[in-house]
């Protein structure tokens, strides 16, 4: 009897002993990782709470390790966080720990580093402690009693979102927080789906594979997502958008302490989960993919998807499938067509669609200051502009989304959805109820032209009278006459502000003259262009300054504040961008590491998207022919600015060329056909824009580039690597590789475009704004550049031609004013 009892005290032992080697040692709750402690493959750490735990674990079937977080509480173990997850632990130990200079790393049994935590500062005296939100996060000693996080787990988000995390962008940072799905069941890698905010105009949400869209929750206002019921309020959890200057965030609240997570399977759904503890199991609340009309896209351009219906695509009213062979086969990915493409000016108008997610477009523009009424007539009047929504963006309850190009992603979400209104051709508008409407377009229009017409004499008016000269009461004669508000500073003012002038308060100098830093009485912090009696520009370009940039209003524009007028002193105000210009951060070699690929991304599409008003959609349409890296500034988020419109012209809406005997402007931007002939068009200021593309990808100037290889310019050097399939290595050594391939060769591919030497050849800027923002598109092959291998001008200092030297082709060049 003894021996049988102390048989089974042994197996009892044997049983627990078992037990016990399959669950690592838990830390207790109040310990952390500190420069003396760390925790190993059997070691974990566990929030005070006991809700959540950390520690090394192998998925699945698998053998390899990976540092990850979990629930504690949940029997089954439910990861939702991975460190090392493209870098698993493979027939070894792991330890997590401190490096030398207080970060966080994961080393295998060799000493090597398997993962390192991308904590932007070091930590003189670093803690790292699991929180009861899950969020595993690293801090100084020093300020451990804040959330003055050095870094933390919840910025780099795995499969898994729980509450308090949040996705989307930090401007300031330009951190990106998105999921990426795992691969399968048993290899936590990144897989194919990532699903991100996309933060332009109204964000939404986006579930890419890839570089393809094959999900979108369409746009966020009236504080919902209102294309997706689903991610609409309900009594599980509320949606919560943080939309600002400094970030666009996506993150959600749980009521009645319910604990749930999104998940983004390996399959590409983004399934929503709740724990229940009297089934012991998580209940799946929902999938964000309802049906087929959530796939994106699936009805093609201008159709809309209606899972009510046998045939679930149709194309918009004054629309007819693009190929009908093929939609009756059921597939409709190829779109519909407008079935009377001369619709603008022959007295068309909108069609009211109502209960719709609204549609994905390349272009749109967002107005908060608009009415319902203001929005249908802007739109009306401009050719290119496709459909229109009110949104309630203020609290005025004004705000208007105004589409142009491609229709795409539209469904009907019945009582969750918004009225959206189609351009539609006088024809598909109704019979004789709809003759009231039609001519109140019809009024709309001929008032438009009518104040159009006006505004052009009136320009012009202006313009001949200030040949003669310029005073005070001229210019706030000229400005009553545009309607402006330009107010008109007094010297004392701007004496004030700028301490006189100092030269401490000197930022730059242009060829305008020189440009101060100043801070008027109310706090507000202002830059002072002033006009050098030595400028190259004189009374000409000073009124067009005060015309164009009082009359103009972009987001990607600099703004003018107001003019000084005193003797002869004529001075402008801008309001100040704390990062100054462009070049002063790209060609400089200590300072260009802060535009990381992200930030250059956003300064290529916002100065795409201000070149782009300027050319087809302000009051005016204009040419500015002097861009460059100098012309861009960066205001304190680093978005860009586009300035200095002196050497800017204004076309007529049916003129695409002129010529000039003046040529001015800056050597490196210039197309050939401006430089040789002075003929210049919409289409130079793409070639300028190209130029600077590839300035931002390369880190180097066109002008002045020097390499050991060959007498090339930059963009010579750019050619030769793209024929010689070497295209990435013009790309910057200082972005260390840390952008996607494919989005680098696209941007290389865009740039070659736009200086290609006859100017039929370059692509508009809206084609350039739409091939950067889809990976759908088809970029043209770029032939050889302009100004090839231009040495045309002597090298000086000055970033701005000063004089011409013979050419290497023998060409004839028009003389050149110096800036």
């Amino acid at each position: 009897m003894e021996e049988t009892k102390f048989s089974f005290t042994l197996f009892f032992l044997a049983i627990c002993f078992s037990l016990i080697s399959l669950f690592p040692t838990v830390l207790k709750a109040k310990d952390s990782i500190t420069s003396t402690r760390s925790i190993t493959d059997n070691q974990t750490l566990v929030s005070s709470d006991e809700k959540f735990e950390l520690g090394f674990f192998s998925p699945g079937n698998s053998s390899l390790k990976y540092l990850g977080i979990w629930y504690k509480h949940i029997p089954k173990p439910t990861v939702i966080w991975v460190a090392n997850r493209d870098n698993p632990l493979v027939n070894s130990t792991g330890i997590l720990k401190f490096s030398k200079d207080g970060k966080l790393v994961i080393l295998s049994h060799t000493g090597s580093i398997i993962w390192s935590a991308n904590s932007s500062r070091s930590a003189r005296e670093p803690v790292a402690r699991l929180l009861d939100s899950g969020n595993f996060v690293l801090r100084d000693l020093e300020d451990a009693s804040s959330e003055s996080y050095r870094w933390q787990s919840f910025d780099y988000p795995s499969d898994t979102f729980i509450q308090g995390m949040r996705l989307g962008w930090n401007f300031k940072t330009g951190l990106n927080r998105h999921l990426t799905s795992w691969k399968n069941e048993d290899d936590p890698a990144s897989g194919e789906y990532t699903y991100s905010v996309d933060p332009r105009g109204l964000p939404q949400l986006f579930l890419l594979k890839g570089k393809k869209k094959v999900f979108r929750s369409g746009p966020w206002f009236e504080q919902q997502l209102k294309g997706v019921p689903a991610l609409m309020q309900n009594p599980v959890f509320k949606p919560v958008f943080v939309f600002d200057s400094d970030e666009v965030t996506f993150t959600y609240e749980t009521k009645d302490s319910v604990t749930s997570r999104f998940v983004l399977t390996q399959s590409g759904l983004i399934q929503h989960f709740s724990w229940s503890d009297p089934h012991s199991s998580w209940i799946p609340e929902f999938t964000v993919q309802g049906d087929r009309c959530d796939d994106y896209g699936i009805c093609g351009a201008y159709g809309s998807c209606t899972i009510k219906e046998s045939q679930i695509c149709k194309c918009l009213d004054g629309f007819e499938p693009k190929l009908p062979q093929e939609w009756r086969k059921n597939k409709w990915s190829d779109g519909c067509v407008m079935k009377n493409s001369h619709t603008c000016r022959n007295g068309e108008g909108f069609k009211k669609l109502t209960g719709v997610k609204l549609p994905d477009s390349a272009v749109f523009h967002i107005n908060s200051t608009l009415s319902f009424e203001e929005c249908e007539a802007e739109c009306l009047k401009n050719c290119s502009c496709v459909a229109y929504s009110k949104v309630d963006i203020n609290t005025a309850g004004k705000g208007c989304v105004a589409w142009f190009g491609g229709l795409f992603d539209i469904r009907e979400v019945a009582d969750f959805g918004q009225d959206l209104y189609i351009r539609v051709p006088a024809s598909e508008l109704g019979s004789n109820a709809d003759v009231p409407k039609r001519k109140k377009h019809l009024m709309i229009i001929v008032a438009v032209s009518l104040s159009s017409a006006i505004f052009v004499l009136v320009s012009w008016l202006i313009i001949k009278r200030w040949r003669g000269g310029c005073t005070e009461t001229d210019i706030q004669l000229i400005l009553n006459r545009s309607r402006s508000e330009l107010p008109s500073f007094k010297i004392d003012i701007i004496e004030a502000a700028t301490e006189n002038f100092s030269v401490c308060n000197k930022i730059g100098e242009g060829g305008f003259g020189p440009v101060y830093r100043g801070k008027l009485a109310s706090g507000q912090e202002i830059a002072v262009k002033r006009l050098s009696e030595s400028s190259g520009q004189g009374l000409q370009e000073f009124k067009n300054e005060v015309i164009m940039t009082s009359l103009l209003q972009h987001r990607n524009l600099v703004k003018l504040l107001g003019c000084c007028i005193h003797k002869m002193e004529r001075m402008l105000i801008y309001e100040y961008m704390p990062n100054r210009s462009l070049d002063s951060l790209l060609f400089d070699e200590t300072k260009r590491s802060a535009l990381t690929w992200q930030k250059r991304l956003d300064i290529i599409v916002g100065v795409a998207r201000g070149i782009l008003y300027l050319h087809r959609d302000s009051r005016l349409r204009i040419i500015h022919r002097d861009l460059k890296a100098s012309n861009v500034l960066l205001d304190s988020d680093m978005n860009p600015k586009i300035s200095d419109f002196g050497m800017a012209r204004i076309f007529d809406r049916d003129q695409t060329e002129a010529k000039t005997n003046r040529v001015v402007g800056t050597y490196g931007y210039m197309p050939p056909e401006y430089a040789v002939d002075g003929k210049f068009s919409f289409k130079s200021d793409v070639f300028s824009f190209g130029v600077l593309l590839l300035e931002l990808l390369s880190g180097k100037k066109n002008k002045g580039f020097f390499h050991p290889d060959h007498k090339l310019n930059l963009l010579g050097h750019a050619w030769k690597l793209w024929t010689e399939e070497k295209a990435m290595e013009l790309m910057d050594p200082l972005l260390e590789n840390q952008f996607p391939a494919s989005e680098a060769l696209r941007c290389i591919q865009v740039g070659l475009s736009c200086v290609q030497q006859n100017p039929e050849d370059r692509p508009t800027m809206s084609q350039v704004i739409l091939m950067l923002d889809s990976d759908s598109v088809s970029l043209p092959q770029p032939g050889r550049p302009g100004m090839y291998s231009e040495r045309c001008f002597s090298e000086t200092d000055s970033s701005s031609l000063a004089g011409v030297n013979s050419c290497s082709n023998n060409s004839s060049i028009t003389i050149l004013e110096g800036r």
